[in-house]
Order: C-alpha cells, then structure tokens, then sequence
C-alpha cells in the first residue's frame, strides 16, 4: 500500500542532501574531509528516516514508490556516522531485495559501505577512495572475478570501466586527492573509532 505523505517526507531529506552537496562543490569544500554542516545534516536526515521506517519498516518500493525508495537508501548510504541506523537498514534491506521489493543495486553499495567502514573486503566493489599514487580506485575488495561476477548478476557494469567513469566524474567536479596521504588515513581512523565503526 503506498504511503505518499511518507514518500514526500523522503524524498524532500535527499533534496536537502543533493543541494548541500552541490553548495559545497561550487565553494571547493566537499572534499576537504567530511564537512561538519554535511554531517550534521547526514544525522538529522538519519533521525527523521528512522522514526519514518519505525512507522512503516523499510520504504520499499510497493510503500514509497520507486523515487522516495531510492531517496531513502541515498539517505542511509549518507548516514556513515550512524553505523548502528546503517546496518539495522541492510538487513531490512536485504529482506526486502529477497521479496523483490527493492533494489539490489541498493543493498550492494549499503553492503560495500559498510565493509569498509568496518576494515572488511568488499563484495561489489562500489566504494572509492584515493590511493597512494593520488588515483581514485576501489577500496579493498576480496577477488575482482567474482566481484564482476556479482557486479553483472545484479546489473552493474565491470569494476575497470566503473574506476574510468569514477576517475572521469572527480575530474568533472575538480576533486583532488590529499596532500598528506598519511595524515587523511590517520583522520579517517580516528573518526571511525569516534562514531564506533572501530572499536
């Protein structure tokens, strides 16, 4: 049964998120480290999208719609210092792909998000970060033949031609890579273990 004043309220946080994400691109500040006003705001949408799917469980498809749907998983891949609101999301959303009422493009970025965050491999390959040559590719991942292999069965497209268009969109937005590469490692851990990713 859709649920349009919920879809509305969904779709209306990822508004937000996409017009300061582009607010900070135009004023160079989106990637110097995780922005405190972009934090602030990834932890209230967070919170308002959390008593939403207490109300109504997981937006799927058949309850949102397919744009509120995907409004709410930008939402939650956005919610990276809530990692308990994160993975209480992928199984709802692991569920939900299982009955066919989501996406599961969706639930492999959330499952790759979250691997990394908690040091482990991934299975899809969906997560970036600069390397030490300066060059954004994917984070650690457990073997590229069956990454592809799943990369395909869902839809995605091959691991290699994905690092190009990544490569492509940095260059589009100006990204560039740290200037102390130690220094940004060493800030990322630590903020993992602020927000409990690391123990």
């Amino acid at each position: 049964m859709m649920t349009p004043k919920f879809a509305d309220k969904i779709i209306a946080l990822k508004k937000k998120d996409l017009e300061l994400r582009d607010e900070l691109i135009k004023n160079g500040k989106l990637f110097e480290g995780y922005n405190k006003k972009m934090e602030r705001l990834h932890n209230s949408n967070a919170a308002i999208l959390n008593n939403v799917i207490d109300k109504i469980g997981y937006p799927t498809i058949d309850k949102v719609g397919e744009e509120a749907s995907e409004a709410a998983w930008l939402v939650i891949q956005h919610s990276i210092s809530q990692p308990m609101f994160m993975k209480k999301c992928k199984e709802l959303l692991e569920n939900a792909v299982i009955e066919n009422r989501a996406d599961p493009v969706h639930l492999a970025y959330l499952t790759d998000r979250i691997a990394v965050y908690e040091g482990k491999p991934q299975l899809y390959g969906t997560q970036f970060d600069w390397d030490e040559s300066g060059r954004l590719s994917p984070q650690f991942y457990d073997d590229l033949t069956k990454v592809n292999g799943r990369r395909i069965a869902i839809g995605l497209n091959a691991l290699q031609d994905q690092t190009e268009l990544i490569r492509s969109q940095a260059e589009k937005e100006n990204q560039s890579p740290p200037e102390d590469f130690e220094k940004r490692k060493k800030e990322i851990l630590d903020w993992k273990i602020k927000v409990g990713w690391v123990k």
